[in-house]
């Protein structure tokens, strides 16, 4: 226990040591003309090695060390299989859906209009502003983590920076944060605190890698009407609040900098979704440097003083700052240095090291974890660990969304029978309440999960995934992307059947639907002939039913009478030994 306490003081004090050398910005060249510069060349230029203070311990900021010291997969992860994402922060305020903080800058967008609405124009009150008057006063991290136990998750994905570049704790490096401005309060450190006393692992997910080119948006101006050619309030710097509300807070360290004249840039900042083209932004490597130094210590600041079971970086490349895709304008070490100062410090703290880091899109690497957003593979992934994504509705809130825990609990299924696990967003209101319809849809689930967690939790994937209905030669399946009407309203039947072996090693086969009362269900992949089992099948349960029920062997299927009452919801589940 010593060992630790001085480890953590120790930590502490090198920490605190870095943040009074506060990493300053260097000095931002004048912009030039927009779309007017290449980007550098990525191929040939070198990887930079940040300097860090990475805690002591055989992780060195490498992906070969990080393989060969990485025990493998947390225990905790296989058995946990179900979570809740909560993508909360003050982007809901804007009741537009995702990205709204970004969207708000583009005429053509809803996030616009709502905007002016509630704030006004984006070139007198931007983004800022929404975090001024962001006050989520009946968020309860106590509260609603029991509500997320209730429902049968076993862990929780906590937002700790969107793209917005908005810290959600008592952060060193970013003063753009919730203790600062909004609510002033630390809130990654409520959900610490809550999951810890309840015995819930948790992980903090960090966005700010795209920082830099998604908030492109904020130092345009509108194209026409009566503000056209105003800028937006990206363009103002620290000197421009003397006698504001935001004296003392440079701009520059919530919008970043305008990087619009690398050609590409401003033209993928309009649309939808389209990071900058591969490449350097050759003109301002004192930056680049500083912003992926700046990005890793503030992952390094929630290590340190919240120890989350897992850290989570988004993207869609193989990491942050690979020069391409999401991670375009440097190439650096960046996530290699965070995951081992993380590992390190797990080592320290913990005595093993039982955390993981989500790094998405990432191939097979020992050390990090993967997910799949909005999707399902087809066929079972084992390569490495994962986790499916989606939220219902959006990823932050809007108006009309679909609640529905039938297809939550059929996304679920699909995902653990790949081997997989899932953690679905359940978007709070902008005050931080959670609404009658979601509490409802979270019950239902916690009731299913109380009957049928047997094949969920702790499972694993048998030999195949699923039987049941082919359309167009593939097999029938959830439709993918954000959890909403067409989830809820897709038809299955009896026969599309999904299986997991449970920790009890025992088959499970889940019907996606709850079949009719005295009707038989014939699982053609136990049929003998099939010779999936290669074993005799000694009993056939049906979870949450305790009489005894009528099934027989034959060459085509496993053939089952369902009871004359099925009182069930969703989908049912027999356990077969």
């Amino acid at each position: 226990m010593r060992t630790k306490i001085l480890f953590t003081l120790l930590s502490l004090l090198q920490f605190s040591v870095y943040a009074q050398e506060k990493n300053p910005m260097p000095a931002i060249p004048a912009p030039l003309a927009v779309n007017s510069v290449p980007m550098g060349d990525l191929e040939t230029f070198p990887e930079v090695k940040l300097e860090l203070p990475i805690a002591k311990g055989p992780f060195e900021p490498n992906w070969e060390s990080i393989e060969k010291n990485y025990p493998g997969e947390p225990a905790w992860l296989r058995d946990a299989k179900f979570g809740i994402w909560v993508h909360f922060g003050p982007q809901a305020a804007g009741e537009s859906g995702d990205w709204y903080a970004r969207n708000l800058y583009k005429t053509d967008k809803v996030a616009y209009k709502n905007h002016i609405k509630k704030y006004g124009h984006p070139s007198e009150s931007g983004y800022k502003e929404v975090l001024r008057d962001w006050n989520p006063t009946k968020l309860d991290p106590e509260k609603l983590t029991k509500i997320y136990q209730d429902a049968g998750a076993r862990f929780l994905m906590i937002q700790g920076v969107h793209h917005d570049n908005y810290d959600m704790w008592n952060s060193k490096y970013q003063p753009w944060n919730s203790v600062n401005i909004g609510p002033k309060r630390d809130l990654i450190g409520e959900w610490s605190k809550a999951c810890k006393s309840v015995g819930m692992r948790y992980g903090v997910t960090f966005h700010h890698e795209y920082t830099w080119w998604w908030w492109q948006t904020a130092f345009g101006s509108d194209k026409e009407g009566a503000k056209k050619g105003i800028p937006y309030d990206g363009h103002l710097t620290l000197a421009d609040g003397k006698g504001k509300w935001w004296e003392g807070y440079d701009p520059k360290m919530l919008y970043g900098i305008d990087l619009r004249e690398y050609k590409g840039v401003e033209k993928n900042a309009h649309t939808d979704w389209t990071p900058p083209p591969a490449g350097i932004f050759s003109n301002h490597l004192g930056y680049a440097k500083w912003y992926a130094t700046n990005w890793a210590l503030r992952m390094m600041d929630v290590v340190q003083h919240y120890d989350p079971d897992f850290i989570y970086t988004d993207g869609t490349v193989q990491g942050p700052f690979t020069g391409d895709g999401t991670g375009a304008g440097l190439k650096a070490n960046a996530m290699q240095s965070v995951i081992a100062d993380f590992y390190n410090t797990s080592l320290q703290r913990r005595g093993e090291v039982n955390t993981f880091s989500i790094v998405k899109f990432r191939h097979n690497t020992n050390g990090t974890v993967n997910t799949e957003e909005f999707g399902i593979p087809s066929e079972i992934k084992k390569d490495q660990p994962w986790i499916a994504e989606a939220p219902v509705g959006d990823w932050f809130y809007a108006p009309d969304f679909t609640y529905d825990s039938g297809m939550m609990i059929r996304y679920i299924i699909e995902a653990i029978a790949r081997d997989g696990n899932a953690a679905i967003c359940i978007s709070l209101l902008p005050d931080g309440s959670i609404n009658d319809e979601s509490q409802k849809m979270l019950k239902e689930v916690g009731n299913w999960m109380r009957v049928n967690g047997e094949g969920v939790y702790g499972s694993h994937a048998w030999v195949i995934p699923a039987e049941g209905e082919m359309i167009n030669g593939k097999l029938k399946m959830l439709p993918g992307g954000k959890l909403g009407s067409r989830q809820a309203e897709f038809k299955f039947n009896a026969q599309d059947i999904r299986f997991t072996i449970g920790k009890n090693n025992k088959l499970y086969a889940f019907c996606m639907n709850v079949p009719a009362p005295n009707t038989q269900i014939k699982i053609k992949s136990l049929g003998t002939a099939a010779n999936n089992y290669g074993k005799k099948v000694k009993t056939v349960k049906l979870l949450g039913y305790k009489g005894k029920l009528k099934w027989k062997e034959t060459a085509d299927g496993l053939i089952i009478k369902c009871p004359k009452n099925m009182p069930f919801a969703t989908a049912i589940t027999f356990e077969i030994e």
